[in-house]
């Protein structure tokens, strides 16, 4: 499992006309599901996202998590996390997981991130096409990989 976690001061998302997602401070997260991701790579993921200490205390040092700020947290799904670009100029998604396997696995990936943080998440809508609009507050970007845990 791949993410993105971006700090944004705001951030929603839009399908079809109709926001489905709008928060202001707090972690836009992109995930791209794999085969491969078990409940391991779930749990690791959503306990780093919930506790990354990205956000500045009162000497603005990175030492709070979104939680300890009052954060909200929208997860919006991107299988193009997982796009291969190693021939050709076409990016291959052969490693991202068809809709039977992801879909139920970005569930329990939004819903193992609510039980960390004690509160509802936003998300965008699974296969959708969406407009992702964010203002990315540092920027802080972390890129991380449950199956690469550096």
């Amino acid at each position: 499992m791949k993410v993105v976690i971006q700090r944004v001061s705001e951030a929603s998302v839009t399908v079809n006309n109709k926001k489905t997602a709008d928060i202001k401070k707090g972690l836009l997260v992109l995930v791209g599901i794999e085969d491969a991701d078990t409940q391991e790579d779930i749990d690791w993921l959503a306990g780093k996202i919930v506790k990354m200490r990205i956000f500045g205390d009162e000497n603005d040092v990175m030492n709070c998590s979104v939680q300890d700020i009052g954060g909200d947290i929208i997860v919006v799904s991107q299988f193009t996390l997982h796009a291969s670009t190693k021939k050709g100029n076409r990016p291959s998604y052969i490693k991202a997981s068809k809709p039977d396997f992801a879909i139920p696995t970005y569930e329990n990936f939004v819903q193992a991130i609510e039980k960390e943080f004690g509160k509802k998440v936003q998300t965008g809508i699974f296969g959708a096409d969406m407009k992702v609009s964010l203002l990315n507050d540092g920027p802080v970007t972390i890129v991380m990989d449950s199956k690469n845990r550096e």
